[in-house]
């Protein structure tokens, strides 16, 4: 075979994987379920794992045999007899009554630590296994979510270090139709990254399936699909690229005039975009149709708020002493033992997780009060701007640990019940110097509306005016965007003849 040349040689490329023990999946997977969730979560451990028992809601039961001292028998089993069970309450039983401080919390790293160095024999854990460990749990997200989808295509792709960074940040951006919430401009400077490398991962990101993600507003989602079929250059994309108010008020002469098309193609291009998803996020969405149990309820207290985990559907767990019992025997085979060592130390690793989850919580809650505290005192009009990097900085863990945690969860508050990201939104700096969230401008557009002159109704220009009377400076098409989200029609469809 001519022109053609073959060899075989070997090559040395130190690359860096990251993997996870199936119990630090499970406990990402806790961080991130809401409540109800949680409590099928516990419920199907507690039917794989015998070591496990839920306490009873009226307190501590006393009949259960003890477990033994931190540091009494070679497996932390029972030393002591049956009976020996009244006293304080153990550290391996977990009781979130509504005012009770996470004693253990400051344990969790030590246990973990002694977690994975069983795992991975008698080697210890040094700091840097720490450090390791504690990047890995920060770096993962939930399986079944749109997030971890498109991660697992950008692994795929051929991506710098800079624009695998902005890709982690663009998708964190995404809202639940798969809609990019932050300019490519936004994300840079908020990321610290080059635009080029941000600018980038975006073009890599509306390669992605599902067609369509990562576009900025609906038109656009609509032509990436196009374009995905190969239609580009077609009347349906050209109706989308040019003519899209026309396409909303479905004025189809119109649009047949400007476009040069008879009108019976027309309908057959708009019959086409019908077909195209508006929002391909969704489809990863959990089911919304479902009750809405807050996680959190903030109420004031004095001059402060008080914040309360609800924890009415988390079992209160403990490790059985039972197991504890038949170990410290010595009676059981060693395969008996090893298993029963393994379910004991993966019972100690799901309290762990489940009272690190409920701490996070709360800390983060914490810090959305400091934060938005003029919402909480005022309304919706006085929600400032908030970002996840600005919550991880404070709290100390990592950026994605805080969509994670606030992923599906809801707060109760004076003003009604809110989803957690609800509080997590870009903004504006007024003339005044106060920053003014887009929550925030889409209240004041939509009041201004409510109070128009019908026969007269304000265009988006207007809208714009009104609001640089009250010190906000925003461009026109970004009145429109938020006037479309809020489900406003434009000025002329608005307008009522008397």
């Amino acid at each position: 075979m001519s022109g053609a040349a073959f060899s075989n040689d070997l090559r040395q490329r130190q690359t860096q994987t990251q993997v996870l023990a199936p119990q630090l999946r499970h406990s990402l997977k806790i961080l991130q379920v809401a409540a109800l969730d949680l409590r099928t979560v516990i419920q199907e451990e507690l039917q794989a794992n015998p070591t496990l028992e839920e306490l009873p809601l009226d307190g501590v039961s006393l009949d259960a045999p003890a477990d033994a001292p931190e540091g009494g028998g070679e497996d932390g089993a029972a030393e002591r007899p049956a009976d020996a069970g009244e006293g304080e309450p153990r550290r391996d039983e977990m009781d979130f009554s509504r005012d009770r401080e996470f004693e253990i919390l400051g344990k969790l790293d030590e246990d973990w630590r002694d977690h994975m160095a069983s795992i991975g024999g008698a080697q210890p854990a040094t700091a840097e296994d720490a450090e390791r460990r504690q990047h890995l749990f920060d770096s993962l997200v939930s399986e079944t979510s749109l997030q971890e989808h498109l991660l697992r295509q950008a692994e795929l792709a051929d991506l710098a270090p800079q624009e695998m960074a902005a890709m982690r940040h663009l998708v964190g951006c995404l809202d639940d139709a798969g809609f990019l919430t932050q300019s490519p401009s936004d994300v840079a400077l908020q990321a610290g990254l080059p635009l080029s490398a941000v600018q980038e991962a975006v073009a890599c990101l509306r390669t992605f399936d599902p067609p369509g993600i990562g576009a900025q507003d609906l038109a656009g989602c609509l032509i990436h699909q196009l374009a995905a079929k190969g239609r580009s250059g077609s009347l349906a994309h050209r109706i989308l690229a040019e003519q899209f108010e026309l396409l909303t008020r479905r004025r189809i002469p119109d649009l047949a005039r400007r476009l040069d098309a008879d009108p019976e193609d027309v309908q057959e291009a708009i019959e086409e975009i019908g077909k195209l998803d508006p929002a391909p996020g969704r489809r990863f969405a959990d089911d919304s149709n479902r009750a809405v149990v807050p996680d959190v309820i903030i109420e004031r207290d004095g001059d402060d708020w008080k914040i309360t985990l609800n924890s009415d559907y988390i079992p209160r767990l403990r490790i059985s002493g039972a197991y504890r019992e038949m170990i410290a025997r010595g009676t059981l085979s060693k395969d008996e033992r090893e298993y029963l060592r393994e379910r004991i130390r993966s019972g100690k690793f799901l309290i762990d997780s489940i009272e690190q989850r409920q701490r996070t919580i709360e800390r983060i809650t914490r810090e959305i009060i400091n934060v938005q505290r003029d919402f909480f005192e005022r309304g919706v009009s006085a929600l400032k701007p908030l970002t996840m990097t600005q919550v991880a900085s404070v709290v100390g863990v990592h950026e994605t640990t805080v969509s994670r945690a606030i992923a599906n969860k809801y707060a109760q508050t004076p003003h009604g019940v809110f989803e957690l990201k609800y509080f997590f939104t870009p903004g504006y700096q007024a003339e005044s110097g106060a920053a003014v969230s887009n929550t925030s401008v889409k209240e004041m557009i939509a009041d201004l509306i409510n109070v128009e002159d019908v026969s007269s109704p304000l265009s988006d220009q207007d809208l714009v005016g009104k609001l640089q009377e009250r010190g906000i400076t925003i461009a026109r098409r970004t009145v429109a965007k938020y006037r479309e989200e809020l489900g406003l029609l434009p000025s002329n469809l608005r307008r009522q003849y008397r």
